[in-house]
């Protein structure tokens, strides 16, 4: 059979919509694979390389650690533009850990920036790369992020990510007025999540108004460079509510540190107290078995919230 003589939507139905070789074109339609070659680049259609279908990758699904690194993603995150690379930059090593073990990442944590104050890890996942762009997070995403396609039974893992990747969790004794009288001292609690995007914190604020029914404040803020940013703060009464929705087991992925800051709130909701502090992997291993094995060093304090206090933050 000459190569004019193979109808071009046959042709199409077999190499494209049930994606046959170009060798199994040719025996179905009784000529040569350089023939079927030929008729195909004839036609403008794209030829793929010799050799075996690759296969499909398996599916990525969403798993309480996958919504929490997705979390850190979200608010640390970024992605290369060569549609394969991830990285995520943190102050805080012990939350790379914590990532690593979520997504069982084997690259290593580096020391970056000035002084080398910061930590990064980055790592190569085409498959994992798609998939966090098919629920909304792309490059160059820090003021344009908007709504992520987070299912409703993952949000609080999501949200937990969040808060440990650009959050703070403040609990501190407040004694300002204690010169009046001793009385006055107070211990203070609020939650804060910081973005550069608008969009990002409104959404976020929307889902936890849907989820635990509290509001929270934003308020717009000027960086150094003069650029805005947001801040969505919770204060106690609202935090009180947060706290255990977020941390709703002893052993979830999250930054130790945080998790130790809340336990005197969680225990008065009557949420268990974890009895190690989960969530950190030893050099070398990895898996959750490895990631439940230490105790998570503490991180370095806080900033202090105003005059006369005594902050626990971060």
């Amino acid at each position: 059979m000459v190569r004019h003589g193979i109808d071009a939507k046959v042709l199409e139905r077999l190499y494209v919509d049930e994606q046959l070789t170009a060798e199994e074109v040719a025996r179905r339609i009784g000529c040569s694979e350089t023939t079927v070659r030929r008729r195909l680049r004839s036609q403008a259609l794209d030829v793929r390389s010799r050799g075996p279908r690759p296969r499909e990758p398996s599916p990525v699904w969403w798993t309480r650690e996958r919504a929490y690194a997705i979390g850190l993603l979200a608010t640390d995150g970024n992605l290369s533009k060569d549609g394969r690379h991830l990285t995520v930059t943190s102050a805080d090593p012990d939350l790379l850990g914590v990532l690593r073990v979520c997504l069982g990442i084997k690259a290593s944590v580096r020391r970056v920036g000035q002084g080398l104050r910061c930590y990064r890890v980055q790592w190569s996942d085409r498959r994992f790369y798609k998939w966090v762009e098919s629920i909304g997070l792309s490059p160059a995403k820090s003021r344009t992020l908007g709504a992520l396609t987070v299912p409703d039974e993952y949000f609080a893992d999501f949200a937990r990510g969040c808060i440990d990747g650009d959050g703070s969790i403040v609990v501190y004794t407040d004694r300002y007025h204690s010169d009046r009288n001793p009385r006055y001292v107070y211990e203070r609690l609020y939650v804060t999540l910081v973005s550069a995007s608008r969009l990002f914190v409104d959404w976020f604020r929307a889902s936890v108004l849907r989820f635990v029914g509290i509001r929270g404040l934003v308020s717009e803020r000027m960086s150094r460079s003069g650029r805005p940013y947001w801040v969505l703060r919770y204060a106690r009464r609202e935090s009180h509510r947060l706290l255990p929705w977020i941390y709703y087991a002893p052993a979830v992925p999250c930054l130790a540190r945080k998790r130790a800051r809340s336990e005197p709130f969680l225990r008065l909701t009557g949420i268990r107290q974890a009895k190690m502090e989960p969530w950190v992997c030893r050099s070398g291993e990895t898996g959750i078995r490895a990631a439940l094995k230490m105790r998570c060093p503490q991180g370095p304090a806080g900033s202090s919230p105003a005059s006369g206090t005594n902050p626990s933050s971060g």
